[in-house]
């Protein structure tokens, strides 16, 4: 009997939605051969991680295993798969497998961070394979609300697994591939081992609209506006722009496209060939001459990014283009949760300058690019594995997925971040946790999430800041008065004084009391302005702030 096992590890995606990263490997324990399946972002907010540019999964173990790493595939061009393919190359060093599409979205990834983009190798659907070591790898269409997704086909010693991506069932995409139900029984009939499935939409009762179903919904809300238009959904979502385009064409409307990330995704779907007729546009500079009644942009920020064209327009005006009363502004999205405050916020923005704002809460405008619960039951017995790995979502939506397999009496286990499952036998089975987390881009560094670089950031946010300055002669007495920088601190407190002052006659005082060991030692004289501060502070403005105490001595 062998002694191989073939072995699942989520780092990034399971437990969460975002920042997909998945390990696969066969061999002996320990010294298993290694694939990564997507190498992805989820991106920063203000409460949890200020200042914070993109966030990624911990790939430390991977980066201390690569010499086992034969390979990474991605499955997808959503940001949450391929985001961070040009940040951690360099420390894997293994050819990058992506379709067409995907393939054109990484290579620009790679050469912005400096990475050789002829790494990323562009493979074809199944049923080509790649071989990675002990593993056979074929990409197999699926449709999403990104061109060119694919599941993938993981052949191993041990047996077949499906890694489905991102998906939904959708048979009518209008761009890229519709899901063949009959491709995916073929691939399935000589047994799957383990299907590893998309979690995100389980608690979705009814079944998942077709992209074909928004068309004639969005054309007829376009048709009937009576001034400018303004449509914003996933740049991404490439069906859904040419759909919003197509629209607008039809009611006698120049199209224009603002923002760099949806003129880069039309872009790419143009060169690889996924998009050929897509309506004519005009830049923003000729928009501006053109009659408001017949104009029509399409813009980014549908989630409420502040930089985006959306914001900016709500703000006030974009590439010299502003919105007036009785305009239309269509969000053919739905809200992420998380970023509700941030889309809510434009829509007041946009309400108070007199725009008609519509959103999707009928459904009339959008539909997910996820399966629904009756989908993903569907997908479980089109491949009827041997067992169901649920991935790609929140605990809950693990948990979820788990149950609704195990009705159909198919083994399953909720595998989260750092959890490695053994797949060899007849059921999975949890072998090892692996530690995991997150790393921050903070700037140009890559900084742990354990590094207390943003738990500083976010108590200085919380409670304000004060820096403390002292000079003592060489006798180690002070030279004159303590004195204070205050940031992020009101300017006086409860006695009406203010606040720089009280602190300072309080720190001024404490200096005058303190006997020579205090005054001769830096850490006890650090430690005693401290306290001092933060008990002022909490006595005039009710709150500790965080504390730097700078203690300069002339010798």
């Amino acid at each position: 009997m062998s002694s191989d096992r073939l072995i699942y590890l989520p780092l990034g995606g399971a437990g969460e939605i975002g920042m997909n990263a998945y390990v696969y490997g066969y061999g002996p324990q320990g010294n298993e051969r290694l694939i990564l399946v997507d190498i992805g972002v989820t991106f920063s907010d203000m409460d949890t991680s200020p200042g914070v540019d993109l966030i990624f999964p911990d790939m430390t173990w991977l980066i201390e295993n690569k010499d086992r790493l034969e390979a990474i595939f991605i499955t997808h061009g959503h940001e949450d798969h391929v985001g961070a393919v040009g940040h951690f190359w360099d420390k894997l060093g293994v050819p990058v497998y992506a379709r067409a599409f995907t393939a054109n979205l990484a290579r620009h990834k790679m050469v912005d961070r400096g990475q050789p983009e002829n790494e990323v190798i562009t493979a074809s659907p199944w049923p080509e394979t790649t071989k990675a070591g002990p593993f056979s790898v074929g990409f197999l269409p699926i449709s999403h609300s990104i061109p060119e997704s694919g599941g993938l086909i993981i052949d191993s010693p041990a047996g077949r697994v499906v890694h489905t991506g991102d998906f939904k069932l959708d048979e009518t995409p209008i761009v890229g591939e519709a899901f063949d139900p009959d491709l995916w029984a073929e691939i399935s009939k000589d047994g799957v081992k383990a299907l590893v499935c998309d979690s995100t939409n389980v608690f979705s009762r009814a079944a998942g609209r077709s992209e074909v179903t928004v068309g004639p919904e969005i054309e007829a809300l376009v048709s009937a506006a009576p001034n400018m238009v303004v449509a914003t959904t996933f740049a991404s979502n490439v069906a859904r722009v040419k759909t919003l385009a197509e629209a607008g064409q039809r009611a006698g409307r120049s199209i224009c496209l603002m923002g760099r990330a949806m003129r880069r995704m039309i872009e790419a779907a143009i060169e690889t060939g996924v998009l050929s007729d897509f309506p004519k546009v005009i830049s923003p500079e000729d928009a501006r001459a053109v009659p408001r009644e017949n104009l029509m942009l399409l813009v980014t920020g549908s989630q409420g990014e502040r930089r985006a064209a959306s914001a900016q327009l709500a703000r006030g005006k974009y590439n010299g283009i502003s919105l007036k009363d009785g305009d239309l502004f269509l969000f053919s999205s739905k809200t992420i949760p998380g970023n509700e405050k941030g889309v809510i916020r434009i829509i007041n923005q946009l309400s108070e300058m007199g725009v008609d704002v519509v959103d999707d809460s009928d459904g009339h405008f959008h539909v997910s690019g996820h399966a629904n619960r009756p989908d993903l039951a569907r997908m479980h017995d089109i491949v009827n594995p041997q067992m169901v790995i649920p991935m790609h979502g929140e605990h809950r939506h693990l948990r979820e997925h788990a149950r609704l397999a195990e009705e159909k009496g198919r083994q399953s286990v909720i595998a989260v971040n750092g959890m490695m499952l053994d797949l060899s036998g007849n059921a999975p089975k949890v072998t090892e946790y692996v530690e995991t987390g997150r790393t921050y881009l903070d700037g140009a560094v890559k900084i742990g999430a354990m590094d207390g670089v943003v738990r500083d950031r976010i108590r200085m946010a919380l409670n304000g800041h004060v820096i403390i300055n002292v000079i003592l002669d060489e006798d180690d007495e002070p030279l004159g008065d303590a004195w204070v920088e205050l940031m992020g601190l009101p300017e006086q407190g409860r006695s009406f004084a203010p606040l720089q002052d009280v602190l300072e006659a309080d720190l001024t005082q404490f200096l005058g009391r303190a006997g020579n060991k205090t005054l001769a030692n830096d850490d006890k004289l650090e430690e005693g302005l401290r306290r001092i501060a933060r008990n002022s502070a909490k006595e005039e403005i009710g709150k500790k702030p965080e504390v730097t105490v700078i203690v300069s001595r002339l010798n």
